[in-house]
C-alpha cells in the first residue's frame, strides 16, 4: 500500500448541470472523492479535520405548511377527534349529582390543556430527530449524545454529517456531564433505556379497524391525508356547532368548569369512584401520541397549527355542549353524543361520525410505519420493505408487511373483544404507557442534550409524570376487562425485538473481532496464484468498520478475484435523514503497480472506484508543500488520474457485474445454555428466514447473485 500525504483541499460542490452528466462527461474533484472514514483511520493514513459541514435545510414555505396542516387533520386527529362519541358514557354509568358533570368537564378541559397542548405541542414536538418523532426518535437523539447504544455506532465519518450533530439550547451544565458519564459507564442503564424505548410498540395494534382502511395505505400519506382531511374537517365543524348549540340552549353555566376547583371538589365527593372514573376521562386524549409519532409525515409547524387552530377549540366546544345537555338530561348519559344532536342534523352527523370513526385509526397506522422505519435503522427489527410514498416529504413511508399484519391483527382483536368498552380499556392502557415512556425519555434529553435548568426538569417530570401515573393506575384498574391485551401484545413484540437486536449485536461483534487486516489485502493483490477475472464484483456486507472475513472465505474456496472488487456496506445511522451530498463515503486500497487489480472499499449505494496518484509520482509529497501553484498542478494531475480510473471501471462494468452476497448462518456455540440455543438457533433463525432477505432490500438482480456461505458461532 502506498502512503498518502496529508493535505486538506476544499470540496467542490456539483452544479445542477453536473448532476445530469454521465460518468464520462463529469468533471471529478479528487478532494471530493478522498473523504475520511473509519477504514482510513484503521490504516492510519489520514488526519482528521475538525471542520464540520453545515446542514442545508431547505426552507418550508407557508403554503407548504398549510398544505401539511390540512393533510395532518385527516391522518393524525381522527382518533382524538372522535373521542366525544364515548368519553361521557365511558366515565359515568349513571349520574346521581349534576355537579359531577361539571367536575368531569373540568378534568377533560385541563387534561386536554396540559397533555396534548402544553406537553406535546409546546415541548415534546421540539425533541424531534431531524423532523421525525416518536420514542425511537428520542432514543436516537440520546444515542448520538450519550454512548448508551448497545451496538457501538460512532465512526469517524458520522460526525461529518450535518444532521448527525446536535445543537444545544443552553450553556453547558455540569449535571449533564455527570449524568452522561454515569449512563455511559452502566450496562444496566443502556439495557433499561433500550427496553423502555421498544415498549411503545404496544400501541400499534390496540384498536379495531376496518380492512378497507389498510387497503388504501399503499397510496401514501399524501393522498390518504388529502382524501380523509375533508371528512375530518366536516366532523370538527359539526361537533363544534352542535356543542355551541347545546351550550347556549341548555346551560352555559357549565363553563365554570374552567375553574380547577371543580376537579378537586369532584374527588372530594366521589373518592375511590372518582379515581376509577379517570379511565373514562382519559379517553378524551387517546391519539395524542400520534401528533409526535406521525411528525415525520408532516412537520412541527403544521402539527402545531392544526391542533391549536382546529382540533383543540372544536373539542372544547363539543365537550362543553355535551356537559350542558347532561345538566338537563342526566339520565341520557349512555347515548350522550347522539341524543344531543338537533333533529335536522342527526343523519348527516351520523354518517360523518361513522366515516370519522373508520378514519380514526389512521393515526396509529401511520405511526406504526414511522416507528418501524426508525427501529430498522437501530437494528431493532427484522428487515421489511419501506416504501417512500412522497418525493417531497421524506418521512412519508409505507411498509406493506406491517400493514397487512396489522390488518389481520386488528380484525382478530375486533372479533375477540366484541364490544367497544373492552377495546377502550385496552387502548387506554396502551396510550398512557406511551405517554409515560415519552416523559421519561424527554426528561433524559432535557438533562443531557438540551441542558435545561434542573428546576425546569424537575417541574416537567413532577407535573406530567404524576398526571400520567394517576391515569395509568386508573386504567390498570380495568386490567381484566381488556387492559391485559396491550401488555400481552407489548410483551410479544418486545421478545421479537430483543431477540433480533441481541443476535444482531452478537453477530456485529463477531465480524468486528474477525475482520480482515489491510495487510491481507495488500498481499492478496500481489499473489500470482490468484486468478484474475475480467469484470466487476460487488461484495455486500453489514460490517462498516473494516473488511469482512467472508472475503477470505471466498478467496480460499474460489482462488480468483475480479479486476475490480467493490466492498459495499450500507450503514444505518441513528438519524432520520442524510443530505444527498453526504450519503457517500469511500476508501481505497490498491497494489504497488498497475498490473494488478484495483481494490475499492466504500460504503454507499453507487459504484465508484478511485486511484492513489502518489504511487505513480512519489515526488508529490514535497511538491504539495512548496507553493499554491504546485498544489494546483497536483490537483490537475490527480483529476486526470481519476478520469483514467473511471474509464477502467467502465470497461470492467461492460465486461460484466457479479454481486457477492454473504450467507452467514448464526448459531449458538456448542456449550451454550438452552435459552441461548433456543433464542439463536430457532427464534432468530425463524425471523431471519421469514422476513425480507438482503438481495430484496437492495434490489439485486437475482440472476447475477453469487452466494458465499459461512457459519458464525456466537
Amino acid at each position: 500500500m502506498s502512503k498518502q500525504a496529508e493535505v486538506e483541499m476544499d470540496p467542490i460542490g456539483e452544479t445542477s448541470e453536473e448532476k445530469n452528466l454521465g460518468p464520462k462527461d463529469r468533471k471529478w474533484s479528487w478532494a471530493r472523492l478522498r473523504r475520511v472514514d473509519s477504514l482510513n483511520l484503521e490504516a492510519g493514513r489520514v488526519s482528521i479535520s475538525t471542520h464540520g459541514h453545515q446542514a442545508n435545510n431547505s426552507q418550508v414555505t407557508w403554503l407548504t405548511t398549510f398544505s401539511l396542516a390540512f393533510q395532518s387533520i385527516g391522518v393524525v386527529y381522527g382518533d382524538i377527534g372522535t373521542s366525544p362519541l364515548y368519553v361521557f358514557s365511558s366515565t359515568f354509568s349513571t349520574i346521581n349529582d349534576t355537579q359531577d358533570v361539571i367536575g368531569v368537564l373540568s378534568l377533560i378541559i385541563y387534561t386536554l390543556l396540559l397533555l396534548p397542548m402544553i406537553k406535546y405541542i409546546f415541548i415534546v414536538l421540539r425533541a424531534n430527530d431531524n423532523g421525525d418523532g416518536g420514542t425511537f426518535a428520542l432514543y436516537s437523539l440520546i444515542c448520538r449524545k450519550v454512548k448508551v447504544g448497545l451496538i457501538p455506532n460512532q465512526q469517524a465519518e458520522d460526525k461529518m454529517l450535518s444532521n448527525y450533530n446536535l445543537e444545544t439550547s443552553s450553556k453547558r451544565l455540569s449535571q449533564s456531564e455527570k449524568v452522561r458519564e454515569k449512563l455511559e459507564g452502566s450496562n444496566i442503564a443502556k439495557v433499561v433505556i433500550f427496553m423502555i424505548t421498544i415498549a411503545d410498540q404496544q400501541v400499534l395494534i390496540s384498536c379495531g379497524i376496518f380492512v378497507v382502511l389498510f387497503m388504501v395505505q399503499r397510496f401514501g400519506t399524501d393522498k390518504v391525508g388529502f382524501s380523509f382531511a375533508p371528512i375530518i374537517m366536516v366532523w370538527f365543524m359539526f361537533i363544534s356547532l352542535i356543542g355551541l348549540y347545546n351550550l347556549f340552549k341548555h346551560d352555559i353555566g357549565v363553563l365554570r368548569a374552567f375553574n380547577p376547583y371543580y376537579m378537586i371538589d369532584y374527588f372530594k365527593r366521589n373518592g375511590r369512584q372518582g379515581w376509577t372514573s379517570l379511565g373514562g376521562v382519559f379517553l378524551c386524549i387517546t391519539g395524542t401520541e400520534a401528533m409526535f409519532a406521525d411528525l415525520g409525515h408532516f412537520n412541527m409547524p403544521a402539527i402545531q397549527m392544526s391542533f391549536s387552530c382546529v382540533v383543540f377549540p372544536a373539542l372544547l366546544m363539543a365537550y362543553s355542549g355535551q356537559a350542558a345537555y347532561l345538566m338537563k338530561f342526566p339520565q341520557n348519559v349512555g347515548r350522550t353524543f347522539y341524543d344531543c344532536i338537533p333533529s335536522p342534523f342527526y343523519w348527516p352527523t351520523f354518517v360523518i361520525a361513522v366515516a370519522a370513526a373508520i378514519i380514526a385509526s389512521q393515526a396509529m397506522i401511520s405511526g406504526a410505519f414511522a416507528i418501524i422505519s426508525q427501529s430498522l435503522s437501530l437494528g431493532c427489527f427484522p428487515r421489511v420493505k419501506v416504501v417512500h410514498t412522497s418525493a417531497k416529504y421524506e418521512g412519508q413511508v409505507y411498509i406493506p408487511e406491517v400493514n397487512y399484519v396489522l390488518m389481520v391483527a386488528c380484525v382478530i382483536v375486533t372479533i375477540g373483544f366484541g364490544n367497544s368498552t373492552n377495546i377502550g380499556n385496552a387502548y387506554g392502557v396502551a396510550v398512557v404507557s406511551v405517554m409515560l415512556i415519552t416523559t421519561c425519555l424527554l426528561t433524559l434529553i432535557m438533562l443531557v442534550i438540551w441542558k435545561t435548568r434542573i428546576w425546569w426538569i424537575v417541574l416537567f417530570l413532577l407535573v406530567f409524570g404524576s398526571i400520567e401515573i394517576v391515569y395509568m393506575s386508573a386504567n390498570l384498574y380495568k386490567f381484566v376487562k381488556g387492559g391485559w391485551f396491550p401488555i400481552a401484545t407489548a410483551s410479544l413484540l418486545m421478545i421479537v425485538m430483543v431477540v433480533w437486536h441481541y443476535v444482531y449485536r452478537e453477530r456485529y461483534f463477531y465480524e468486528l473481532n474477525n475482520k480482515v487486516s489491510p495487510e491481507y489485502i495488500h498481499d492478496l493483490v500481489k499473489n500470482p496464484r490468484i486468478n484474475r477475472i475480467p469484470g466487476m464484483a460487488l461484495l455486500y456486507t453489514e460490517l462498516v468498520e473494516g473488511i469482512p472475513k467472508i472475503l477470505t472465505h471466498f478467496v480460499a474456496n474460489v482462488p480468483s478475484i475480479h479486476s475490480v472488487l467493490v466492498i459495499v456496506s450500507v450503514k444505518n445511522l441513528p438519524i432520520s435523514k442524510v443530505v444527498a451530498e453526504e450519503r457517500n463515503e469511500h476508501h481505497l486500497l490498491e497494489a504497488a503497480d498497475n498490473n494488478t487489480p484495483r481494490l475499492s472499499f466504500r460504503k454507499d449505494n453507487r459504484v465508484h472506484i478511485d486511484n492513489d496518484p502518489l504511487q505513480k509520482q512519489p515526488d508529490r509529497v514535497s511538491s504539495r508543500i512548496s507553493s499554491s501553484s504546485s498544489i494546483q498542478t497536483v490537483a490537475e494531475q490527480e483529476r486526470d488520474s481519476v478520469e483514467e480510473e473511471i474509464k477502467f471501471v467502465e470497461t470492467a462494468m461492460e465486461q460484466g457485474v457479479v454481486y457477492l452476497l454473504g450467507e452467514a448462518e448464526v448459531v449458538a456455540k456448542p456449550h451454550s445454555n438452552i435459552v441461548k440455543r433456543i433464542v439463536v438457533n430457532y427464534v432468530y433463525s425463524f425471523l431471519r428466514k421469514n422476513f425480507r432477505q438482503g438481495e430484496k432490500m437492495m434490489a439485486i438482480p437475482h440472476g447475477k447473485i453469487l452466494r458465499v456461505g459461512m457459519t458464525y458461532e456466537i
